[in-house]
């Protein structure tokens, strides 16, 4: 069944491109009957491992601007280990597990708003540079940073779809490659700090991390082939009442 399940999210990530964390935690919570926190734990591990040798060939490919990622990263690694540092204070308390919940229900519905109007983003971030000066873009890139990081850490959904969005809003005359690459050398670090943060918790269930990355590996590249024989306006617009629909049920 893990394996089934780490091969069906890989194929999808495969097609859509959409990271992992919005089809897996949903999926954790659902069919394994995980709880918040051990759903999220577990699947920043599989989103850390599958994107690794992605970041590799997109770095090997030049497709990363290193000056934004560590720009990223100083503003999301402090604020996701200042938010498990808060929770390893508290404890996850129901109140903590209300709060988890809640924030991976508003980051899937932000997911889907990301997917349906991916088209739009550009067009948005070319008006909005009028009033960002290249001057105030490191700061936001920073800024961009911790809300990624908190984001991460409470919901494991955000440092794929919304982390390109905002890339792409500050920066939107980047190449798409290089906004992906850029986006997946980011999430790396950010899931891996996230996911060791939760393992310090007791928040991994490592037995069924095994076989959801097994099943993952092939799922990935056969999704990859798939892709180019599906429409992406039939693709997109099922991965979106998916996210909608895990989004409303989590949040309710």
């Amino acid at each position: 069944m893990a394996v089934a399940s780490g091969l069906g999210v890989g194929i999808i990530v495969g097609i859509t491109g959409v990271g992992g964390g919005s089809l897996m935690t949903p999926l954790l919570l659902s069919v394994f009957k995980l709880s918040p926190a051990v759903a999220i734990g577990t699947d920043l591990w599989f989103a850390a491992l599958t994107k690794m040798s992605g970041s590799v060939a997109h770095a090997r490919h030049g497709h990363v601007n290193w000056s934004i990622t560590r720009r990223l990263l100083a503003g999301s690694i402090p604020a996701s280990m200042a938010t498990v540092a808060l929770m390893h204070l508290s404890g996850v308390t129901k109140g903590w597990a209300a709060a988890l919940t809640f924030s991976l229900g508003i980051a899937l519905l932000l997911t889907a708003v990301v997917v349906a109007f991916k088209k739009s983003w550009q067009a948005l971030g070319l008006r909005l540079e009028r009033w960002i000066p290249d001057s105030r873009k490191p700061a936001l890139t920073v800024v961009s940073g911790v809300v990624l990081g908190v984001l991460v850490s409470l919901s494991s959904i955000g440092a794929g779809a919304i982390g390109a969005t905002l890339i792409l809003l500050i920066y939107p005359r980047m190449q798409a490659r290089d906004i992906v690459g850029t986006d997946i050398a980011h999430a790396v670090p950010l899931t891996l700090v996230a996911g060791i943060g939760h393992a310090t918790l007791g928040n991994v269930n490592w037995t069924l991390l095994v076989p959801l990355l097994i099943g993952s590996v092939p799922g990935i590249w056969l999704g990859a082939q798939l892709t180019r024989r599906l429409p992406d306006g039939v693709v997109r617009s099922l991965l979106c009442v998916s996210l909608l629909m895990a989004g409303w049920k989590v949040i309710h």
